[in-house]
This record gives C-alpha cells, sequence and structure tokens, in this order.
C-alpha cells in the first residue's frame, strides 16, 4: 500500500469514527409523563394567611381537553376571586445516578396576553412542597442560580396561546434517595381560569 493509499484509509476511519460518536444514543429519561394511564400524582393547593384554604375553589385533575402529546393532560383550575392562591401536583422521582437534572414541560395557555394572569410553578428537590413559598419567587429559574437547594421556576403563562414549554436545570451539591417534582399554577390575575400540563421529562445532564 503506498502513502496515498494509507491516507485514505486513515481518512475513511475518521469519518467512521466521527459517525459513531454521532450516533451514540442520549440518556433515557429519569422521568416521562404524558398522563395517558392514570393520574398517580398528589395534589394539593395553599392560599395566604387572609384567606381559609376552603375558601380557595380548585381542581387538579387529568382531562382529554387538551393535550400536548398523545390525548390527555393534566388540567389545573384555579378562581382568581382571591387575587392569591396555589394549586400543585406532586410524584416521586427516582435519580438513579445523575447528578444534575433538567425539567421539561409544556404549558397550555387559553389567550396570550400582556398582563401576567397567572405563574406556573414547579419544583424538584428532596421533599415536596407545602406552600407557596416552597416555590421559586416570581421570575426566578434555578438555571439561573448556582448553589441552588431545589431546582424549578416560577413565570408567567399566557405568554402565547396554545401550548409553550418551560424547563429548568438543577445542580445539587448531594442527591438524595428520591426526587419530589411538583408543577401547578399560582393566582396573579382575579379571574378564574383553567390551564393544562402535559409532556413532563426529567433527564440527567
Amino acid at each position: 500500500m503506498n502513502r496515498r493509499d494509507v491516507l485514505r484509509a486513515g481518512a475513511g476511519l475518521g469519518v467512521v469514527g466521527a459517525a459513531g460518536c454521532l450516533d451514540a444514543p442520549a440518556p433515557a429519561p429519569l422521568f416521562a409523563e404524558s398522563f395517558e394511564d392514570g393520574l398517580d400524582w398528589e395534589t394539593a393547593a395553599h392560599i395566604g394567611p387572609e384567606e381559609e384554604l376552603s375558601e380557595f375553589e380548585w381542581a387538579i385533575d387529568r382531562s382529554d381537553a387538551q393535550a400536548a402529546e398523545g390525548e390527555w393532560s393534566l388540567s389545573a383550575f384555579t378562581e382568581g376571586d382571591h387575587d392569591d392562591g396555589t394549586a400543585w401536583a406532586t410524584t416521586d422521582v427516582d435519580p438513579g445516578d445523575a447528578d444534575a437534572f433538567e425539567v421539561s414541560f409544556e404549558a397550555w395557555s387559553e389567550s396570550e396576553s400582556f398582563n401576567v394572569l397567572r405563574n406556573v410553578v414547579a419544583s424538584l428537590g428532596p421533599e415536596a412542597p407545602e406552600n407557596e413559598e416552597d416555590f421559586p419567587d416570581p421570575g426566578q429559574n434555578s438555571s439561573n442560580v448556582d448553589g441552588a437547594l431545589y431546582g424549578g421556576l416560577r413565570e408567567p403563562l399566557h405568554l402565547a396561546e396554545g401550548w409553550r414549554e418551560y424547563s429548568f436545570t438543577w445542580e445539587p451539591d448531594s442527591v438524595p434517595e428520591t426526587l419530589s417534582l411538583a408543577l401547578g399554577v399560582t393566582v396573579i390575575w382575579e379571574a378564574d381560569a383553567t390551564h393544562y400540563l402535559d409532556s413532563v421529562t426529567v433527564e440527567p445532564l
């Protein structure tokens, strides 16, 4: 084999090697939920100290009214009479061997609005949230917070009509044996509203 043939053979091996790297499969999600097979989530709500929780009307359940994936999603109804209140659903996630996480999901709003009518809230951490303060502050996303004690976000809904993706990342100092993932809606505007959540994934980073 002459020098030109050797160079050609080496180039071919390089292409094969690069293609092999490109074809490496992405890690499987640690958790994926599209609510097609029931609702194995715990639901809860909280409202500020000025009102009793019993005065706050809310409901979280599976629904086939809207879906980003498949035929079902998670519906979240919140009344707006009190200009306050948060409702959410929580489930456990096995972190596996991951030491950092990315959470993404789709949220549906009936209309686009320049006003903040509702915020979507999410958290991933060692404990399930017990009240609204256990979610990030308004406008906060753990992707932008070094050393966050838990992952999560609180960002406006109604940024677009229909479905819109939300996501956050979290790299904890230590990973517990079980993680609690929570998704929900918090009231800003005094009007009743129903939103939908779907296509939830937790992936290792």
